[in-house]
């Protein structure tokens, strides 16, 4: 394996969702170098259809709280439309065995719905990261435009992950685009997801967690 080749799969597999990080900022030159790389992610004829509100301070804080009272009030919007039924058995199956393992961290039994519930509604505070990015497609955007935001966000994760800075992609803030928007003051695009990122607090036991891949052989196939 060339020195490449190693360092690409340290980053990939050394790549994890963070869900508790230390309130200490990101430095700005940091922040610029990542989304500068971020900005290399390829798209479909390179439209690049992707818009990045990345959200700290005083509005991070706004922004959590507003996230919350929208979740308490029951006042979602979402602007990809959202059903359990996209899953598979197949998908449910390891969706459940991640539930286990991550509540399970955090000492939550598998009927302790009210616990569950609390900490989900905590993850709209980003699991206490500095930062948030608000990833956006187009008004137009469908599947295909998504599909690019995607590549940008994995992209994104990977950048973070080689300047040393963890992150978790959150499909829950999507669930309350109306409330973004009008906090940060857009007036247009479509939210797909956020990033939550800052620097991992590596006492925390959810951070230990790992989870998974199935056998290659499950998920991929090779035709000569």
């Amino acid at each position: 394996m060339s020195d490449l080749a190693g360092y690409a799969a340290q980053l990939i597999r050394g790549r994890r969702a963070t869900r508790a990080f230390r309130p200490t900022p990101v430095p700005e030159t940091t922040l610029h170098d990542v989304f500068s790389l971020a900005a290399a992610a390829p798209s479909n004829s390179n439209a690049q259809p992707w818009q990045v509100e990345v959200v700290s301070g005083a509005r991070r804080d706004a922004l959590a709280d507003a996230l919350v009272a929208a979740h308490r009030a029951g006042r979602t919007s979402v602007d990809f439309p959202y059903s359990e039924d996209i899953y598979a058995p197949v998908h449910q199956r390891r969706r459940a065995a991640f539930g286990a393992t991550l509540y399970g961290a955090l000492g939550i039994g598998p009927d302790e719905r009210d616990k569950r519930a609390a900490y989900d509604a905590e993850s709209l505070r980003f699991y206490g990261a500095p930062h948030v990015a608000m990833l956006f497609a187009p008004d137009t955007a469908e599947a295909r435009l998504a599909a690019d935001v995607g590549m940008y966000g994995q992209t994104l994760l990977l950048a973070l992950t080689a300047h040393g800075v963890a992150s978790c992609p959150q499909g829950l803030l999507s669930f309350y685009a109306d409330t973004v928007r009008e906090v940060l003051g857009i007036s247009g695009g479509k939210l797909l997801f956020g990033i939550s990122f800052g620097y991992a607090d590596t006492e925390a036991p959810v951070n230990a967690i790992t989870v998974e891949r199935e056998n290659l052989s499950v998920t991929t196939r090779f035709h000569r």
